[in-house]
């Protein structure tokens, strides 16, 4: 560690890492539990065609990858609601629009080659610049200040739409704040991940955190220690075995999830036979059931 220290663009690999494996699980526990987990996947198509915007442009491809992606996430959310498309197809149309909007542009863009487009796809730490950290630091501030501002009505939209719509919270408005931090967060990961991984660093922490704990708090405050670990994890590993560090940062939070797959199933057994030598089969012990004043699971 004290070795990737002594280098700057290491230094800003690290922290950019840190950033990313902070704000993208806090953000896919909401896609997760709203059950849009490929959210992810076809926002960073759309980001795709951002960055080439950018080059083509000759202005920054981050910023104009998250003009073009919050966007595409506030389209998504109109055709979805609106024409009432399925989210699949809406999502497809995403992937396929945006990928091809990016590969079009990039071609146009002057003196960008196949290995730029490469390293949005997958990622490349090695380029990460001072302005890419600034840039990240502003949008992570962003995506966790507006979940933090917005988090108890997050929370009820995402466990039960017409539960929030019989409190009088601003449905749409909380799916395109939903849609739109999604967005962000993909931009301020790409250049670590890559927008084709950068799904994976928002969902499998985050199912990760849900084979060890119920509770929505809990959940989310392990998928943040499983992403920034990873990330941290992923990045130290591709720096000394010399492979693709958003593929070792992808593969670490499996193996990770795999890990808590194996420790939750041996927790819940070791639990359900408590419960049987007290003779309660299947009863849910009552003194560990967090409830609100409706009765339901207490975030």
């Amino acid at each position: 560690m004290a070795e990737m220290l002594q280098l700057d663009f290491m230094r800003r690999a690290l922290l950019a890492a840190v950033l990313v494996g902070m704000v993208a699980p806090v953000i896919g526990t909401f896609l997760v539990q709203r059950r849009l987990a490929l959210l992810g996947d076809g926002i960073g198509h759309v980001a795709l065609t951002g960055v080439a915007l950018g080059f083509l442009t000759s202005t920054s491809p981050v910023a104009t990858a998250a003009i073009v992606s919050a966007l595409g996430a506030v389209l998504i959310e109109l055709v979805r609601v609106r024409a009432r498309t399925s989210g699949d197809i809406a999502l497809a149309l995403l992937f396929y629009g945006g990928i091809a909007g990016g590969v079009l542009l990039i071609g146009l863009a002057p003196g960008t080659t196949t290995a730029t487009l490469t390293s949005y796809l997958f990622g490349s730490v090695s380029t990460v610049s001072s302005g890419d950290i600034v840039m990240v630091a502003v949008l992570a501030a962003l995506v966790l200040g507006t979940v933090g501002y917005f988090g108890r009505e997050l929370f009820v939209l995402c466990q039960d739409e017409e539960v929030a719509r019989a409190h009088g919270l601003p449905v749409r408005l909380l799916s395109l704040i939903v849609a739109v931090t999604a967005a962000l967060t993909v931009v301020l990961s790409m250049r670590v991940v890559g927008v084709l991984l950068v799904s994976a660093l928002m969902v499998v922490p985050v199912a990760a955190a849900q084979q060890l704990s119920r509770s929505f708090r809990i959940t989310l405050a392990l998928a943040v220690a499983i992403g920034v670990a990873s990330a941290l994890g992923g990045l130290s590993t591709a720096y000394y075995a010399d492979v693709a560090p958003g593929a070792a940062i992808v593969l670490l939070t499996l193996a990770v999830f795999t890990a808590a797959v194996a420790v939750g199933y041996l927790v819940r057994g070791v639990r359900g036979s408590a419960r049987r030598t007290r003779g309660g089969e299947g009863a849910p012990d009552p003194g560990t059931m967090p409830q609100t004043e409706q009765g339901g699971v207490a975030p």
